[in-house]
């Protein structure tokens, strides 16, 4: 078993944690049962030491001479990723973008499960996107009181952004996938924001072809 050495861990390697368990995902479905840390780090592109490194955040594991176990090492870095947690989320936000994740991304393969969504637009109260019930905003307050949420997801406009987010955090809200484009903050050190940014990616990909 992994033992975490939570003070060892840099935000890179938190970084890479889910590139792994995405490769270690394809490696099972391709039927790999054993890989060593350099065809690891050929799937990946990252450097066999630089996988040991890692890994060493989280104790020892693997053999020498025989490599990782793939389906084990999978495993591992899934608990360490918290996808067994079964987290409780929350949508807010069921605009074009909204929509399309909620019909869309594989929650419940990241250890997700979304309990409902909400929405200012009356005429999306009461309909079902994929199986989650979308809410009237004026009952946001009451669901949050009522069950446990681990997470929001915000997609909403920049000008309400970091009122809800701030309103929700007051309702005991500790942690938001937000896809506002702005920045959220909080005082507290217990609240944690994961903040997407489609324009970095681009402008990622634009500098690497106009500087290939």
């Amino acid at each position: 078993m992994i033992t975490l050495k939570k003070e060892n861990i840099s935000d890179a390697v938190i970084r890479r944690l889910p590139r792994y368990y995405r490769q270690l995902t394809d490696l099972c479905a391709r039927g790999v049962v054993r890989i060593s840390s350099h065809s690891l780090g050929q799937e990946m592109n990252i450097t066999a030491s630089q996988i040991r490194q890692d890994f060493s955040c989280f104790g020892e594991f693997g053999q020498q001479g025989y490599g990782y176990n793939v389906e084990e090492l999978r495993s591992e870095i899934g608990h360490i990723l918290g996808v067994d947690n079964d987290h409780h989320l929350i949508m807010i936000g069921v605009g074009n973008l909204g929509h399309a994740l909620l019909q869309n991304f594989p929650f419940s393969q990241t250890g997700f499960t979304v309990d409902a969504a909400f929405d200012i637009n009356p005429q999306l109260s009461g309909t079902v996107i994929n199986g989650v019930p979308v809410y009237p905003m004026t009952q946001l307050d009451e669901f949050v009181r009522s069950h446990s949420v681990d997470v929001v997801v915000l997609t909403i406009p920049q000008s309400v952004a970091q009122d809800t987010a701030t309103h929700l955090m007051d309702l005991g809200i500790r942690g938001f996938w937000n896809f506002t484009n702005m920045e959220l903050s909080s005082p507290s050190p217990d609240v944690k924001f994961e903040n997407i940014h489609f324009a970095d990616s681009l402008l990622t990909l634009s500098y690497r072809i106009a500087n290939r």
